[in-house]
């Protein structure tokens, strides 16, 4: 029997209007995984005016998404697309370059791919 491991990190740091957030996606997202992320972010954002959020998303050990939870990352983009500023996405891998595309049609701000964390942090900040 092979052994899946699953993991989702998220941070979320709030300077004045800034959100400031960072995910790392290892194994496969999870609807369950969305229902944690998105009272999160939610919560964060309450009571801010023209927030704007810059986010960091390592999927460099990310194997896909459920059918819903890829659904519930579609809902994010439809609520929250404004007011994302910049996304830095860390991976070497196609499909997500793919992804970060599509998602791009339902967000303002920028979304880049990146193959390190440095790059990534580094155009994130400027």
């Amino acid at each position: 029997m092979k052994t899946q491991k699953h993991e989702l990190t998220v941070g979320i740091q709030k300077v004045n209007n800034n959100l400031f957030l960072t995910i790392k996606a290892v194994g496969r997202l999870t609807h369950e995984d969305y229902e944690t992320i998105i009272p999160m972010i939610d919560s964060a954002l309450e009571g801010v005016t023209n927030p704007k959020i810059r986010a960091i998303v390592d999927c460099t050990k990310l194997d896909g998404w459920e059918l819903e939870a890829a659904w519930d990352d579609l809902k994010i983009g439809l609520k929250h697309g404004n007011e994302f500023e910049k996304v830095a996405i860390i991976n070497s891998k196609t499909w997500i370059k793919v992804s970060a595309k599509i998602a791009s049609w339902f967000m303002q701000g920028e979304i880049k791919n990146f193959e390190n964390e440095i790059e990534a942090f580094e155009w994130l900040k400027d």
